[in-house]
């Protein structure tokens, strides 16, 4: 199993989600074509993508001029019926990919947050066996419109849009189900200035956050990973 694993900013990384690709042996092919690192020109030779996190919007073409390929790529790989996901910026570009609407800027959230499984999450692959509601990382100020076709996962009060899939197996996450509690403390320590601008508060909190969110988190967010793995 061959998975293309984009990057798309300093520090990003797999979390969870290696963890779960590790336990079955996938070979991975990382780049980073923010740092000039070449996307393939199509789906052949991978059996699933996985498009990652970042500070940028989903529109930021300008200064991300390999955004529209990466676009073009994410449908070749759904059109091959091969597994995609999309993390938090990552979920943003497929909204993108498929015509959904990306709103930039108005659904700030930062730290574990509560997200809640629509109906329709009960009878999906990835989120069936899923509490119906659990706390899991958020890191996000935008948000998007479902693309035509999409069948909506999960939401909360700041993002209703927090989870979709498209087709057989194209998701969606705005949250980031990949970070354990040593991704978040080490984002913590990695963005702390970016970080204390916004959320002054946050090194004093995050020990007790982590404590009463982390083991619930963890487990979801592991669950989740291992259930996206096996529809590659």
């Amino acid at each position: 199993m061959r998975v293309l694993v984009v990057q798309n900013y300093d520090n990003t990384g797999l979390g969870q989600v290696g963890a779960a690709l590790a336990e079955t042996g996938a070979d991975l092919d990382v780049r980073s074509p923010y740092k000039g690192d070449p996307l393939p020109q199509d789906a052949t030779g991978h059996d699933a993508m996985v498009v990652l996190g970042g500070g940028q919007n989903a529109l930021a073409d300008a200064e991300y001029p390999y955004f529209p390929a990466l676009l073009e790529l994410i449908g070749d790989f759904a059109g091959k019926d091969r597994s995609v996901l999309g993390i938090c910026l990552g979920s943003q570009l497929v909204a993108r990919a498929f015509g959904g609407e990306n709103r930039i800027g108005g659904a700030n959230e930062f730290g574990w947050r509560g997200v809640s499984l629509t109906p329709d999450a009960k009878a999906d692959p990835v989120l069936a066996d899923l509490p119906e509601k659990f706390p899991i990382f958020q890191w996000h100020d935008d948000t998007f419109e479902l693309p035509e076709n999409a069948v909506r996962l999960a939401g909360n009060e700041v993002a209703a849009n927090q989870a979709f899939r498209v087709g057989r197996a194209v998701y969606g996450f705005q949250f980031h189900f990949e970070a354990d509690r040593p991704m978040v403390k080490d984002w913590s320590s990695s963005f702390a200035p970016t970080i204390a601008a916004r959320h002054p508060d946050w090194a004093g909190k995050l020990d007790g956050e982590m404590a009463r969110n982390g083991p619930q988190a963890d487990a979801a967010g592991l669950a989740i990973a291992r259930a996206w793995v096996a529809t590659i």
